[in-house]
């Protein structure tokens, strides 16, 4: 999940049949193909990309894979955590899923740094219900809502870049699954970072922020820079 400033917002690897990577419009990798490819050196580009996957990717609209038990401690998943994180990180965003990296598994980490405050007034701040989160990873969540009062405010997504529009969120959620990196099997969350969680939740069950939005409020965040610049204005995707 985007973080918008301007007024937004020993394994038993070969023995599985199910489709876990997305390399391109029309293959999927297995986890054997997968466990291959991460000891061979690669030529061109491929999951665990260093990069957000962009809405068109068929790997955003399918159903993520569970992570069979047996693989949960796996240096193969704790790589694709490690990435996760970097490209979290290194886009300065609060939340990413798996197949945002092109991996169809059902993984998300989030995080809200405090310092992250400075990018908005104290009004927004307050009533976004903005708090901190430290850097939380799970692995096969659940979401249960617990409280149904909903809030609408502005949402970006790193996967549908330079975009942002209002999205109506459950005031307060539990989520569960596994943890890693020091995160609790379970976590109540409110405010924004119960929203973060169910936006990196849609992203697991092959759905956007897009498909729920008021879709009257939908913009380009940088419209005003395009009119200025008479439209010589490029929108990266690598960082």
């Amino acid at each position: 999940m985007a973080l918008q400033k301007l007024n937004l917002l020993p394994l038993n690897i070969f023995h599985t049949t199910k489709k876990f990577f997305h390399v391109s419009a029309t293959t999927c990798k297995t986890f054997r193909q997968m466990y291959r490819d991460f000891w061979t050196p690669k030529s061109g580009n491929h999951p665990p990309y260093g990069h957000f996957t962009q809405v068109g990717d068929p790997v955003l609209r399918s159903q993520a894979a569970e992570v069979p038990q047996d693989m949960l401690d796996s240096k193969e998943i704790d790589m694709i955590v490690e990435q996760m994180v970097k490209v979290l990180r290194k886009y300065n965003c609060v939340g990413i899923a798996a197949p945002q990296i092109g991996v169809s598994l059902r993984i998300i980490v989030m995080e809200f740094k405090k310092d992250l405050n400075k990018n908005f007034s104290k009004e927004v701040y307050e009533a976004r219900k903005m708090s901190p989160l430290p850097l939380t990873v799970m692995i096969n969540p659940s979401l249960k809502v617990t409280n149904y009062t909903k809030h609408k405010h502005p949402e970006g997504c790193m996967s549908v870049r330079s975009y942002s529009a209002e999205v109506e969120r459950y005031e307060g959620v539990t989520l569960r699954g596994v943890g890693k990196r020091d995160t609790p099997s379970e976590l109540q969350l409110t405010g924004w970072n119960a929203r973060i969680a169910q936006h990196e939740m849609d992203h697991l069950d092959g759905k956007l922020y897009i498909d729920q939005m008021d879709r009257s409020t939908f913009y380009c965040t940088c419209w005003e820079t395009v009119n200025s610049k008479a439209g010589r204005v490029e929108i990266p995707f690598y960082k």
